[in-house]
């Protein structure tokens, strides 16, 4: 069986760098997330991230569905520390070498006070191998944000950590995942 992935949709608040900030989808997110999901089923579960972001849509997926709903933390976003919410175009007016730095390599260079990269593939890592347990038996869609999805897919394609943000996960995208998968031992 396939585990589901689906990335939020559009949040309230425009584009910035939003981790942990629990921000709701707008009207337009929601219809994105909706149409997203409407080719997915049968589904037995779903797991999502408590942020409002996922959550509120996941819980009305299982309840129009009628399926199983968890929340788990681990699936939550990134924390950015003293980015976040910031618009990454004011970090490239008054932080343009950390933000270029950032981007070149986040794990050497992540944000100040932020959460780790190698941490947060760690509970990603943890929480996938819970997830295709549970996928072995029924159809699972995890709800989750654009930086969980990019260690998982990006440790599927063989990508290094430090290069995961190249990985291509838009907003209100579903990806397939075979629950055999499993990481590699670091």
């Amino acid at each position: 069986m396939n585990v589901y992935l689906l990335r939020h949709g559009e949040t309230e608040g425009g584009a910035r760098y939003r981790g942990v900030t629990d921000d709701p989808l707008t009207e337009n997110g929601w219809r994105e997330m909706w149409a997203a999901v409407k080719d997915v089923a049968p589904l037995d579960v779903i797991i999502t991230s408590p942020l409002r972001r996922c959550a509120e849509f996941a819980q009305a997926l299982a309840q129009e569905r009628n399926v199983k709903l968890l929340v788990d933390a681990r699936w939550r976003e990134l924390n950015f520390g003293e980015w976040e919410s910031m618009a990454p175009a004011r970090l490239w007016q008054e932080q343009r070498d950390a933000l270029l730095a950032f981007w070149e390599d986040p794990v050497k260079n992540p944000p100040p006070l932020s959460e780790p990269l190698p941490e947060l593939r760690q509970r990603v890592v943890a929480a996938w191998r819970e997830c295709r347990v549970m996928a072995a038996r029924q159809s699972v869609l995890v709800v989750s944000h654009g930086g969980p999805m990019r260690v998982l897919l990006g440790a599927l394609q063989n990508i290094p950590l430090r290069e995961v943000g190249a990985v291509a996960v838009p907003l209100a995208s579903v990806h397939a995942v075979d629950h055999a998968f499993d990481f590699p031992v670091a």
